[in-house]
């Protein structure tokens, strides 16, 4: 199931020696489509949030090419109470390019220990997940 979905751009910089999306780079694209995902179902950037990654696990299915057309569908897995589960399918050209998990943990500053996730975070998933 999918709760979201966000374009992301192939830009030149992105291309390695055999004229494919460096396996690396799809790390940046799950990041870029996470703060698409945080600003418009959050409606807030995650630079303004005090989360961290903390587990990422990537798998390749086929590369993305430049001029692909490259998009980010995004579900979000059960909530824990300070985690944010997330699993990804990046896609070329409609097809999946790998797959993907992340958990995001939302930490206190200045401890830097975990802490709730906000009531309305918590809602505004669960409703878009709905």
């Amino acid at each position: 199931m999918t709760d979201y979905e966000t374009a992301v751009d192939v830009r030149l910089r992105d291309i390695d020696f055999m004229g494919h999306v460096n396996n690396a780079t799809y790390a940046t694209y799950l990041e870029q489509a996470r703060e698409d995902y945080f600003r418009d179902v959050l409606g807030v950037s995650l630079v303004e949030t005090d989360t961290v990654l903390v587990s990422l696990e990537l798998e390749y299915a086929m590369p993305i090419e430049a001029g692909d057309d490259v998009t980010v569908a995004i579900s979000v897995d059960e909530l824990g109470s300070s985690s944010i589960p997330m699993s990804y399918e990046l896609r070329a050209n409609g097809e999946r390019s790998a797959t993907a998990h992340t958990v995001q943990v939302l930490v206190d500053p200045e401890t830097g220990e975990s802490r709730p996730l906000p009531s309305e975070w918590r809602t505004q998933i669960e409703q878009r997940g709905a």
